[in-house]
């Protein structure tokens, strides 16, 4: 006797009528959007709309359209959000603790994103959308500060691995310039010749035999990041401990 005859079938509807709670599950994705302003990493956070977490922040997110692909659901919540649809963006984690959110069963997936403000036009009208500092931040709706600090660790983890940090900077910057954003990054203070040591090695920097000008301190010379490196995409999960590497 053939397997296919002791197998039961059973239809797609069949399937979804008997196990209908599963397919009442909502899916959302979540936006971790860092930035380098004021010597400071900042994420990008918005007043809630829920009375449950009146007065509170958020992080940008929505629900997923049931004719829309994860992946796309994302860049159409920045595009509505801040009119911004070019930016670096990575999936990072997902998360689906049972009471997560207060409407009902909600699995989200959260994906980060850096951006050098100077070269990016936000639209900042919603609902007191504002940039802030990650290190004075306490408290966010939901569990999106579990999932802020989740991203923020991705970050840390691979600042040094790939050339990502560079996504915040200017074109032109100074090695002064590029120390303090790692300091902002992984929210310690590096040792200014061992970090110039370990940046040479990487290979990364191109000397545009050019100067700072107009600045309050001794001039120090501009680099950029290498051509190579300017269009890679960061696809793989590190799990190097880089504040460790540093000190």
């Amino acid at each position: 006797m053939s397997i296919e005859k002791n197998l039961k079938l059973k239809t797609a509807e069949i399937e979804k009528i008997s196990h209908l709670e599963y397919f009442n599950i909502a899916i959302s994705v979540d936006c971790v959007i860092f930035c380098y302003k004021d010597k400071e990493l900042q994420v990008l956070v918005i007043k809630s709309d829920l009375e449950e977490f009146s007065g509170l922040y958020s992080l940008l997110g929505d629900l997923v359209r049931p004719d829309e692909d994860l992946d796309s659901a994302p860049y159409r919540v920045l595009k509505q959000r801040t009119g911004m649809d070019d930016v670096y963006l990575e999936q990072v984690h997902t998360f689906g603790s049972i009471n997560r959110h207060v409407s009902g069963r909600v699995i989200t997936t959260a994906y980060y994103s850096l951006i050098d403000i100077k070269h990016h036009k936000l639209n900042l009208d919603q609902n007191e959308l504002h940039w802030h500092p990650v290190k004075d931040i306490r408290k966010l709706a939901f569990d999106h500060k579990i999932i802020l600090d989740t991203c923020l660790q991705r970050l840390r983890e691979q600042v040094m691995e790939f050339p990502i940090a560079f996504n915040l900077l200017p074109e032109k910057f100074s090695l002064r310039e590029l120390q303090e954003l790692y300091e902002a990054i992984l929210g310690i203070e590096l040792d200014r010749r061992n970090f110039r040591k370990k940046i040479a090695l990487k290979g990364w920097l191109e000397d545009l035999d050019e100067m700072e000008a107009d600045v309050p301190h001794r001039p120090g010379k501009l680099y950029s990041l290498k051509p190579a490196h300017r269009k890679k995409k960061v696809s793989k999960r590190s799990k190097l401990s880089v504040a460790g590497s540093l000190l």
